[in-house]
């Protein structure tokens, strides 16, 4: 089911969403799925995806939609058949949470309290010990070497085995990198070089972000990460108050980072956190003055460029791709106008409410705009208030100030009242870096996720797939053999319809050319809400 317009809204006043947000059992062992359609010979391997599956720890809730214990999925594909499978990560916070029937490490938006069984000295000294950071690496999974990691926003990723989906070991990232934590979105090059961000303790003690560089797989079979680096730092705009960072840009010369208004309060980490029951969540704050920044620098050798790159606010959590393109560099972002933090409309309580509710909420909430900006390399001061972009095909603009900073304004690619396209997937392997055309993502209707979205960022043309009470997770692009065009390959999606008695979910395949339906694998259990994310591995 497509169409080329994104006009057409679906309601959902049965509030099926609902059941996405409910937790679920492990399975014992694989299950078959019931196929539909004709797989293709040629897509045979793993879907790996990690998300919440258990929202309470007995008569505690979990509050924040980024909360639930990681839960890793895995579908299997081979030879026109499929099977699902599913565990819990044994990650410390899910480990101890179940031995003592109770949550016990800080979540993003749950605090922890202290063991209530404890005396009342216990208890004042347990406060004021601190709280440890979370290992709950329930937001992406991506490949170390010839290894897979699941992973959260912290210093802490675990690394699990594709095939059992078994828990093997947690890595403290610290113990190798000067980093407070990175983000869940690394960008692999194709020799299995990794990078990633994150912030850290720069120079006087002020907070600076480090981009890292993991190595590829070694010939005498050591652990890439033991051979980790900071390849280069990017000074932040406060001292004590770092901004969020969920995502970075990368082309084939030069990183791109944005500075965002979402501000983490360090003192407030650092103090008062840790003598009551705040978490995560409570130590964030907007700048409503800053606005946003974006900073460059050359991945060889790693060095920072000192131009300043400044526009109004937004939120940012994807970035879809970057590309050098004549002296210039195109970022296409996935952006959410103003500094209020998307992050405050995502809790449980929120999107588990009924669907007027929801709507209302959103209307509240930033708006989201898919937007392309475009950062001139060559700079001169004497060219005051002239547009510096000359590239012909975009509408954006870069304009030198009297200050010497330059104001950028965006082409806007796509925008909708309260209908986002995010979670943003490419042709990675072929054009991460490069000038493209296709960005494929997740539809979100007034936080809904509803649809399954194809973008052409150049015609601004768009496709949609979209069943009633039909629930897909990010959608994933996975290239034909044969290819010859970018688009030529499928995606696939997790969809959940929770008002169906038997098989309510199950692995979408579409043509991604025109997201036609090729195929779908049913199973008869519920799948929970999976955040985003996910690799296929090939079996070869």
């Amino acid at each position: 089911m497509w169409t080329s317009v994104f006009i057409h809204s679906l309601e959902h006043p049965a509030g099926g969403y609902k059941k996405i947000f409910e937790s679920c059992d492990e399975l014992a062992e694989p299950i078959p799925a019931h196929v539909s359609g004709k797989i293709p010979a040629w897509l045979t391997g793993s879907l790996l995806r990690v998300g919440p599956g258990l929202f309470e720890i007995g008569d505690e809730p979990f509050y924040h939609i980024f909360d639930g214990q990681a839960l890793i999925h895995k579908f299997d594909l081979k030879d026109g058949h499929v099977t699902y499978y599913r565990r819990f990560i044994r990650t410390d916070a899910y480990v101890r949470a179940m031995t003592e029937k109770r949550i016990v490490i800080t979540e993003f938006g749950t605090a922890a309290y202290p063991d209530p069984c404890k005396n009342i000295f216990s208890r004042f000294f347990t406060y004021f010990q601190g709280i440890e950071v979370t290992d709950n690496c329930l937001v992406n999974i991506y490949p170390i070497g010839e290894d897979f990691y699941a992973c959260t926003e912290t210093n802490y990723i675990t690394k699990v085995d594709p095939d059992t989906l078994e828990t093997i070991k947690k890595v403290d990232l610290c113990n190798y990198l000067s980093v407070n934590g990175v983000t869940a979105h690394p960008h692999t090059e194709p020799d299995g070089t990794v990078y990633n961000i994150g912030n850290c303790f720069g120079k006087n003690m002020s907070l600076a972000y480090n981009i890292v560089k993991i190595p590829p797989p070694q010939d005498d079979k050591s652990d890439p990460i033991e051979k980790s680096k900071v390849l280069v730092q990017f000074p932040s705009s406060e001292r004590f108050k770092p901004s969020y960072v969920h995502s970075f840009g990368m082309t084939e010369n030069y990183f791109v980072f944005v500075e965002t208004p979402v501000k983490i309060n360090l003192l407030k980490f650092l103090t008062y956190w840790s003598i009551r029951g705040t978490n995560y969540m409570d130590c964030f704050e907007s700048n409503d003055k800053m606005g946003t920044w974006f900073h460059l620098a050359t991945k060889n050798p790693g060095e920072y460029i000192d131009h300043k790159f400044r526009t109004s606010a937004f939120n940012l959590f994807h970035h879809i791709n970057c590309y050098e393109d004549q002296g210039f560099i195109v970022v296409d972002l996935c952006t959410w106008k103003g500094h209020d933090f998307v992050y405050n409309y995502l809790y449980l309580a929120n999107v588990r409410q009924n669907w007027e509710e929801v709507k209302k909420a959103a209307m509240r909430a930033p708006q989201p705009e898919v937007r392309r900006y475009v950062l001139p390399l060559d700079i001169h001061r004497e060219e005051q208030g002239k547009n510096l972009v000359s590239l012909p095909y975009t509408t954006a603009t870069a304009v030198m100030c009297s200050d010497g900073s330059v104001w950028l304004e965006p082409e806007v690619l796509f925008s909708g009242p309260r209908q986002a396209f995010e979670f943003p997937q490419i042709n990675y392997k072929k054009y991460c870096g490069k000038n493209y055309t296709f960005a494929y993502g997740l539809g979100l209707n007034h936080f809904v996720p509803d649809r399954i979205c194809k973008l052409n960022v150049k015609s601004k043309e768009t496709w949609i797939w979209q069943e009633p009470d039909a629930y897909p997770s990010e959608p994933l692009f996975v290239q034909s053999p044969d290819a010859k065009d970018e688009d030529d390959g499928v995606l696939m999606s997790i969809v959940v319809k929770p008002g169906v008695t038997q098989r309510p979910a199950f692995l979408l395949i579409l043509n991604a050319t025109d997201l036609t339906e090729i195929a779908r694998a049913e199973v008869d259990v519920m799948i929970p809400d999976q955040n985003h994310d996910f690799a296929f591995q090939t079996i070869l």
